[in-house]
């Protein structure tokens, strides 16, 4: 069994084909796609977050939305970007959403990929410390979100209040039980997936990764997952930690199925540089009629390893195209491989 969600890159623009025109196009249309998700017996609903360009950013607005209308699907991202973040302001904005949803929030960090423009996280007020890294940076905030997640007491009160306060130091408000162990670390490389299993997160492992012993990516992927495992053992964590692969797999069973994705170029890894000194493996898509797809599936290591699988949707065409796509594979896949 696996719970199955759906990611959204949440893109969209003036492009004649797009459902999603603008902005509110595909924040509108992405809560509409999470309650008709959940409606269909889909998991968890993910958003990933870009800053700069015509993508899904600031998410907690979103997923408060999402919470509110629905009751039962799972309300994630993947990822957060840690370098553009307030770690106490995104403890607080965490809290109220993850109330709002009665706590289903799967919030997915990390400390971030390249983006639209050089340092982003210079423009909202960040800089790195002398002998450290924007990576250093991003797990450092990640530490720090995490602590304050906790709910103890940490800032002096004021002795002279404009409302009372309770006995003792104070913590961030709203908080939100149980939050602090719901947090997915987004790892491209094998040591970040132990440095996460070691900081007591999920972990969310994406369709890329560093390449680093030359082997395809899903057996990659699959080692990676295991060294996590490992090391969450050997840190002595209570229960069992989670794990998402993300993957984009299409069922082609009906004509727009194959008109849109039947010719699918995307069916071997790829290979490139993601950093200008990082060689990057990129896992293939999947894209056949059920029968064929399943038996291509049942091969991949590393959705065989993971207790979720995030499916990667193209939202720009539309919320009944992609609900489509989602059923066919609750449909036609998911029973075939002992998903459901």
């Amino acid at each position: 069994m696996k719970k199955i969600g759906f990611l959204s890159f949440g893109h969209w623009s003036k492009h004649p084909a797009y459902s999603t025109q603008t902005a509110s196009d595909t924040l509108l249309q992405s809560i509409d796609l999470a309650v008709a998700a959940e409606e269909i017996g889909i998991d968890g609903a993910y958003f990933r977050v870009h800053h700069f360009a015509n993508q899904l950013a600031s998410p907690f607005p979103l997923l408060s939305a999402i919470g509110a209308k629905t009751s039962k699907i799972e309300i994630g991202t993947g990822v957060i970007d840690m370098r553009y973040e307030n770690p106490l302001y995104m403890v607080e904005d965490a809290g109220a959403a993850d109330l709002i949803s009665g706590g289903r929030l799967q919030l997915g960090i990390s400390r971030g990929s390249p983006e639209q423009v050089i340092d982003g996280w210079r423009y909202f007020g960040y800089n790195i410390n002398e002998g450290e890294t924007d990576a250093d940076m991003g797990r450092q905030k990640a530490l720090d979100f995490l602590e304050k997640l906790k709910g103890i007491g940490f800032a002096e009160p004021n002795p002279y209040p404009m409302f009372p306060n309770p006995p003792g130091l104070l913590r961030l408000e709203p908080h939100s039980e149980g939050l602090r162990d719901r947090i997915w670390w987004g790892a491209a490389s094998n040591a970040t997936a132990v440095w996460a299993a070691q900081n007591k997160m999920h972990l969310q492992s994406s369709t890329l990764k560093y390449d680093e012993n030359g082997k395809p990516f899903h057996i990659q992927q699959a080692e990676q997952i295991r060294l996590y495992k490992e090391a969450w053992k050997e840190a002595g964590h209570p229960g069992e930690p989670r794990v998402s692969v993300s993957r984009s797999i299409f069922a082609l069973v009906d004509d727009l199925d194959r008109y849109y994705f039947g010719q699918e170029a995307d069916k071997t890894d790829k290979i490139g540089l993601i950093e200008s000194d990082k060689r990057t493996i990129f896992g293939r898509s999947y894209a056949a009629e059920p029968d064929q797809l399943v038996k291509e599936l049942a091969q991949d290591e590393a959705i065989q390893e993971a207790d979720t699988l995030l499916l990667t949707i193209p939202n720009t065409l539309g919320v009944d195209y992609n609900v489509h796509i989602l059923s066919a594979i609750l449909e036609h896949v998911a029973p075939e491989l002992g998903w459901r």
